[in-house]
């Protein structure tokens, strides 16, 4: 059966956004992962990592082209991700990295001042048991 072209084209544009999916994905992974870890912890982070972004690509085209999944939507998601890497993925990554130390700076001052008052708790609940 044969598809209506603006079918077809949404198909293709939205294979190619899911190969942009991908590459924030990937980046994200990237900054997750880090370097140093041992082979084997690599290997299995990779194998979770393909699993993971290969069930959010699918579910993504699943909602957006009823999950065609010809010949051309793999090259579009594999244009996608390589346009993505070519272009955007420096810029997205600064933001993920600045996004990430932020995040931690602000879980760093809740912990600290979390510890603090529970800490003042426990002062207060032994001072007065004296």
């Amino acid at each position: 059966m044969l598809l209506p072209t603006s079918i077809q084209y949404n198909i293709v544009l939205f294979s190619i956004l899911g190969g942009i999916l991908t590459g924030v994905l990937f980046d994200g992974y990237r900054l997750i992962r880090g370097v140093g870890a041992p082979r084997a912890i690599v290997i299995i982070e990779d194998v979770l990592f393909g699993g993971l972004c290969g069930l959010i690509v699918f579910t993504f085209l699943l909602y957006t082209n009823y999950a065609f999944l010809g010949l051309y939507v793999y090259i579009g998601i594999v244009l996608g991700f390589i346009v993505y890497m070519k272009t955007l993925s420096s810029y997205i990554l600064k933001v993920e990295r600045s996004s990430a130390r932020k995040a931690g700076k602000g879980s760093r001052v809740i912990i600290k001042n979390f510890i603090y008052i529970c800490k003042i708790i426990i002062y207060k609940i032994f001072e007065k048991s004296k």
